[in-house]
């Protein structure tokens, strides 16, 4: 019999029957890994335990103990066993889609009565009675024509309508659940069998439409998540819980720093507290980038479609954009304007005004430019996730070599800033070419590796993100930890051999011709909404004095203390601090609640004692004692303690 050869990950070859599966693969290897394995990596791509093996391919065995094996037990979960158990319950609903997501998944189906989070138990219920029949999940093949008359037959339309639209006309992969006759089109892996599954709970429902569509019937989406173990589904749990109670939303709301409302959806209004969060977190990336050689500028928000279709946004980007149209007088035609989804076209259009040199690189721009981004009404979440935001924006014009020192001095930037807002742990994710980009694969191949070269110097751990850069380049993501272990991808660097070129940007070289610069775009904390979002939350609301946005507030236990509390209240001014009295007719332990749901870091008590002595009694933020200290103590302590990083350089 033929025989083919595969290589493992170790570098070992195989040797294999023609026509052996991964799992015979396996079984090869050993019996163990037989037991735990649930897929396989041929050639980068994942696969089903069942799919042939090919000659001289590098396989890999993905065991249900590994990251990537949790993800397909997720996926099986949610494309099997949740759509299986929505059907046995609700057999008039139409099933539509079940991805994963960070630590879980969701279904999208259209009932045809109303579920919410009530249903969430019998829901529950029902996928443990399919769980229980360990049912084998069997893959077929079939052509376009087939597989629609599958789920036409099924009145599916939802799942009709996918494989109408696809471009491709065979391969269509349709899994089977043995025991009850269960399908569904999905393009897997699948886990080869349903005992494999472990823990897992759904969460909560919420609504969606089907492909973003707003006009057609909003679809019912089930969330969830899943586990290996109870141990690691109740550890999760716990954080979710944590999350809830830090979510900045409530905390936005406790403290009245902003608020959203639907005549402006995914559009922030800030509240003077949080605009003052806001304009000291601005003051701190000001200063720091000025320090490190960046230029501010500002540039227009409304710019013509012209711009957007030179630097390719216009092909690859519109759906996300903004767009309007207006007459332009005394004309008889429309001009087509875009609000700018990101600043860098227009930074360009400011390096291209004079001859630049080589001396001139590199050539720092920076700018906290509004933003609009069009973000469908089912993303959108609090802060975190806008329609109209700033970054910390800059841009920086170099040579090749260059790139090295710049990428070297951003992420030493990004370091000291991470570090003095309270973010310690940060890891590095390089992202390469998508498969809706601009340029030829000569310049993503030179930018790939200039970034990954840069990386590699520094000495620096990152790992792979493929298919993730930004359209116009590859690009460095840098993802932080929070308190409670949670991951945010903020600051970011971008390697782009081909805007400058779109736009002639040129620059006088060492040899008197002229050359095209690199771009790098870079933002430390990304967009402000967002990164004041993740800060509450990280900080559970209780800011760094220096970032809070009432410093302390002077309350009067009695009217004879309200001379004494206006005149301190008067000195704190003095020395800039953000500073409120408080001299209502309430009682003292009712404002010191009221200010302590505020997340005011320094409650000052004052009364007749204190008047005539000259001190205050201070209660810090989270503790349930006062300490009794001179006023003028008091002053110097929290004048020393309110500077911000940069005052204390």
């Amino acid at each position: 019999m033929e025989n083919i050869k595969v290589t493992l990950p170790d570098g070992s070859i195989k040797e294999l029957p023609k026509g052996s599966t991964g799992l015979d693969l396996a079984s090869s290897i050993g019996p163990g890994l037989a037991k735990d394995a649930v897929a396989i990596e041929i050639n980068g791509l994942q696969r089903d335990l069942s799919d042939l093996l090919e000659d001289n391919a590098t396989v890999s065995i993905i065991t249900i103990k590994s990251i990537e094996g949790l993800e397909i037990m997720r996926h099986t979960l949610t494309a099997q066993v949740l759509a299986s158990a929505l059907k046995n319950l609700y057999p008039d609903a139409k099933l539509a889609i079940g991805p994963t997501i960070e630590d879980g998944f969701y279904y999208d189906f259209l009932p045809t009565k109303p579920v919410s989070i009530d249903d969430l138990p019998k829901i529950e219920n029902e996928m443990m009675q399919i769980l229980k029949d360990k049912s084998a999940i069997e893959k077929s093949y079939h052509s376009k024509d087939e597989a629609i008359s599958f789920f036409d037959d099924q009145d599916e339309t939802f799942k009709a309508e996918i494989i109408s639209s696809s471009e491709q006309n065979d391969n269509f992969q349709i899994y089977t659940q043995i025991a009850s006759g269960f399908i569904d089109l999905c393009r897997g892996p699948h886990l080869p069998k349903l005992d494999l599954i472990g823990e897992f709970k759904l969460t909560k429902v919420s609504g969606a439409y089907w492909r973003g569509d707003s006009t057609k019937p909003m679809l019912t989406r089930i969330y969830g998540t899943a586990w290996r173990t109870k141990k690691e589904l109740n550890a999760y749990l716990e954080r979710l819980e944590k999350a809830e109670q830090v979510d900045h939303r409530k905390l936005g709301k406790e403290m009245n720093l902003f608020h959203f409302q639907e005549e402006a959806p995914g559009m922030v209004f800030w509240h003077p507290k949080g605009w003052s969060v806001y304009t000291q977190l601005q003051y701190y990336v000001r200063e720091m980038q000025k320090r490190a050689g960046y230029r501010e500028v500002n540039t227009p928000e409304v710019v013509d479609r012209k711009l957007w279709e030179t630097s390719g946004h216009w092909d690859k980007y519109r759906e996300n954009m903004f767009i309007t149209e207006i007459d332009e007088e005394h004309a008889n035609e429309k001009r087509t304007n875009a609000l700018k989804p990101m600043n860098c076209p227009n930074h360009v259009q400011i390096y291209n005004q004079g001859i630049k040199s080589y001396r001139d690189l590199p050539f720092r721009l920076s700018e906290f430019g509004k933003c609009h981004r069009y973000e469908a009404s089912g993303t959108m979440h609090g802060l975190m996730r806008v329609r109209g935001f700033a970054q910390d924006d800059g841009h920086i014009f170099c040579t090749e070599d260059q790139i090295e020192s710049e990428t070297k001095g951003f992420i030493d930037l990004l370091s000291t800033m991470y570090k003095d807002l309270g973010f310690t742990e940060f890891k590095i994710k390089l992202s390469t070419r998508p498969e809706k980009r601009i340029g030829t694969d000569a310049s993503w191949d030179k930018a790939e590796q200039a970034l990954q070269d840069a990386i590699e110097k520094l000495k620096l751990e990152y790992f792979i993100d493929e298919g993730d850069g930004a359209f116009y380049g590859p690009k460095l993501d840098f993802v932080l930890t929070d308190a409670i272990g949670r991951k945010w991808q903020c600051g970011t660097l971008q390697v782009d051999f081909n805007l400058p070129g779109r736009f002639d940007s040129t620059y006088v070289g060492v040899d008197g011709s002229k050359h095209t610069p690199v771009l790098l775009h870079r933002a430390a904390l990304g967009s402000f909404e967002r990164f004041i979002g993740i800060l509450l939350e990280n900080y559970e609301g209780k800011l760094p004095l220096w970032l809070s946005p009432t410093q302390t507030v002077i309350a009067a236990i009695t009217d004879e203390a309200n001379d004494y509390a206006e005149a301190l209240n008067k000195t704190l001014l003095s020395h800039k601090l953000r500073t409120e009295i408080d001299i209502r007719n309430e009682q003292i332990s009712y404002k010191v609640r009221e200010h302590s749901l505020n997340k005011v870091p320094y409650i000052v008590v004052v009364g007749k004692k204190e008047v005539t002595d000259k001190t205050v009694s201070v209660r810090k933020l989270g503790s349930d004692k006062n300490t009794v200290m001179s006023a003028d103590d008091f002053i110097k302590e929290i004048v020393s303690g309110s500077k911000n990083p940069l005052d204390i350089l």
